[in-house]
């Protein structure tokens, strides 16, 4: 909160802003913690403000915030290994038998994890673009001037973001595609087939790994495509079976011992894979409740 007395009108209309000012950060962060820092900042910059002069106090407010999360965003851009462990989704894992009408219609009622890996493989331009004006109406030429760019280039942002997020948000008709862009992308793992992950997977692709050793991030489709090899294709050939997680085409993989040895989750846009999510801690695949292995 606001370390002011309560009597002060621009804190009261700081306080007024606070909820909406919140949803607008973690939209474009993904994480509470980062964007409750960001709504103080926020407080920090008007408290050394004249806002005597400020006519729209809320849209000046919805700017500095959009402003500080897109430095944040360009933060972890530059460093990806950073602010991650916090941000992982849980998971729900479950046997996939084949791909049923039905279950089809399961992935369309749990694209939570879609939502949430489309947004994260957004640019920060873009992001931001999309969250402001799709989320919260903020018009382009403001948009524009928060990212330093037109009218025109906010708009053409926000319509690329759009369309990875529907795509990811209507998986219904595109259940056994992504199952085949899935499995198309295990068997070139497999293989070793480096120009064959290159065609499956966006050239945004974002890979994160909850390992032994921390959270790693890995961006782009060469990067994923190089550690695919070697450490994706190996845990897809052990012992595993196909399941959903949150609603996506996933595999689990054993060890010969039985114990669990990873579980993978694949967000396909567009025919590619824009986002994989990867599990292989194991005090976190202990606590997590998997199908028997096939």
């Amino acid at each position: 909160m606001c370390d002011t007395s309560p009597a002060d009108p621009v804190a009261e209309a700081f306080e007024a802003q606070r909820d909406r000012l919140r949803a607008v950060a973690y939209r474009m962060l993904g994480s509470y913690a980062d964007a409750e820092d960001v709504v103080q900042e926020a407080w920090l910059r008007v408290s050394r403000q004249d806002t005597a002069a400020i006519h729209n106090f809320a849209g000046w407010l919805t700017t500095v915030v959009g402003r500080i999360s897109l430095d944040v965003l360009r933060s972890r851009q530059a460093r990806p290994e950073a602010s991650y462990d916090h941000r992982l989704p849980e998971l729900v894992v479950t046997a996939d038998d084949g791909p049923a009408p039905e279950e089809d219609v399961a992935l369309a009622d749990s694209v939570g994890l879609a939502l949430l890996v489309v947004l994260e493989s957004l640019g920060p331009g873009e992001r931001l673009a999309f969250v402001l004006h799709d989320l919260f109406a903020v018009p382009f030429d403001e948009i524009g001037h928060i990212l330093g760019k037109s009218t025109a280039a906010a708009k053409m942002l926000a319509s690329r973001a759009r369309r990875k997020v529907q795509a990811a948000e209507h998986p219904t008709a595109a259940g056994r595609e992504q199952r085949e862009v899935v499995q198309a992308f295990l068997s070139a793992a497999r293989r070793g087939d480096f120009e064959g992950l290159l065609r499956v997977l966006d050239p945004e692709v974002k890979l994160t790994a909850d390992t032994p050793g921390g959270v790693v991030v890995v961006l782009g489709a060469t990067e994923v495509a190089a550690g695919s090899q070697s450490r994706l294709g190996a845990g897809a050939a052990a012992r595993g079976r196909a399941v959903l997680v949150n609603g996506l085409p996933g595999i689990v993989s054993w060890r010969e011992d039985g114990t669990p040895l990873s579980v993978m989750a694949f967000t396909v846009v567009d025919g590619r894979i824009a986002g994989i999510t990867v599990v292989a801690n194991p005090a976190r695949l202990t606590a997590m409740d998997l199908p028997d292995p096939a």
